[in-house]
């Protein structure tokens, strides 16, 4: 049985990767956009909810 680990991204780090603002990236998950999980008071974003955000944007505007 193969076990594979999803990279877990930080705000910051996602803020990076998209170029957007702290807000923006928190308004993104609030409004579901962008799938994220808590791990005690800590915010994560998967990197593959990244990428598929990325790609819905590319598909949006097609």
């Amino acid at each position: 049985m193969t076990t594979v680990t999803a990279e877990l991204l930080t705000v910051p780090e996602v803020m990076k990767r998209l170029k957007l603002g702290r807000s923006k990236v928190y308004d993104l998950i609030r409004s579901r956009r962008l799938t994220s999980i808590t791990i005690d008071r800590s915010r994560r974003i998967p990197a593959d909810a990244v990428r598929d955000f990325i790609d819905n944007q590319i598909e949006e505007a097609a």
